[in-house]
């Protein structure tokens, strides 16, 4: 079972790599056509319909994993983390909009910060985009790389597909708009809890593998354990403050959504970012999902052999 998990981890990841998402019939956008309908079946101004149908989804999902690992372990493994792993879009997208800045094409980057992030892109000048760039290219890289892998390599398939269950739901219900506060807690509250985790970890690895993208380790080191706790976010602040300390750059601050404003934290002591950091902050977000991919299958691997 582990050598397999391992095995299957592997070749999904190396078919995100190559191949990248689906164009057409992404199972990931079909799960969000399902739950939006579940959604308006269920919607109230509540939290107890919300836990509803953050339990329905979640659970379907993790019911699926179980029966696609159990007829093909392998070739489960390997298309449910192809499915599931966002790391070669993330960083196509992270890469243009660097373009774009780099160009001084900024109608062009406001065209595509959507696709990223869901910040008011109207609201943005070019720093405010190579700002948001790099913080969604960092939250993400823990979101849509580290978190699926290490709960592919923990719990397998169900873990897998429960797991971007989870976050999509975060994703789409789990913000502080006036409509999901009360809705949206329980799908917030159970990805706070499987992200705990997988953002220290993605934290950690962006520590790592900081000076293979010219980055400064001890920097990302500091940044992480002064800033990352004054983050609203029991976890995006830690990779997002680690990145910060990486690439020697300043993120958080005024952050304007479609709901409404937030003050962010101050994370890092460098000066506002450009496109060369938003360039770099791909890169470095492409070695920390290569870190991840190694620790997974090792995790797999030795956890396999510790069932047997």
């Amino acid at each position: 079972m582990g050598t397999g998990r391992a095995i299957g981890l592997l070749l999904g990841v190396a078919a995100d790599a190559v191949v990248g998402d689906p164009r057409r019939f992404h199972p990931v956008a079909g799960f969000g056509t399902l739950a939006g309908r579940l959604e308006k079946a269920v919607y109230r101004d509540h939290r107890v319909p919300g836990a509803v149908y953050t339990a329905v989804l979640a659970g379907g999902a993790v019911a699926l994993g179980v029966a696609v690992e159990r007829r093909s372990p392998v070739l489960g493994t390997a298309l449910a983390t192809w499915a599931v792993l966002g790391g070669r879009s993330l960083a196509a997208e992270g890469a243009l909009i660097g373009r774009h800045l780099d160009e001084g094409s900024l109608e062009d980057a406001r065209t595509r910060i959507p696709h990223l992030c869901g910040r008011d892109p109207s609201t943005l000048d070019g720093p405010a985009m190579a700002r948001a760039t790099v913080e969604s290219v960092a939250e993400n890289t823990s979101d849509a790389v580290v978190a699926p892998l290490f709960w592919g390599a923990v719990a397998g398939v169900p873990g897998l597909l429960g797991y971007r269950a989870i976050n999509t739901m975060d994703a789409m219900v789990g913000h502080r708009s006036p409509r999901y506060r009360r809705f949206g807690w329980a799908s917030a509250r159970l990805d706070d809890l499987v992200n705990l985790i997988p953002a220290r970890l993605a934290a950690g690895l962006t520590v790592v593998g900081a000076p293979v993208v010219g980055g400064d380790r001890r920097g990302a080191w500091t940044a992480w354990q002064r800033d990352a706790s004054a983050h609203p976010s029991p976890n995006a602040g830690r990779v997002e403050a680690a990145f910060a300390g990486a690439l020697e750059v300043r993120l958080g601050g005024r952050t304007v959504y479609s709901y409404g404003v937030e003050d962010r934290p101050v994370l890092g002591t460098g000066r506002m970012p450009d496109a060369g950091h938003v360039t770099r902050a791909v890169e470095l977000s492409r070695v920390v999902g290569a870190l991840t991919a190694a620790v997974a299958a090792v995790i797999a691997f030795v956890l396999g052999r510790r069932r047997r």
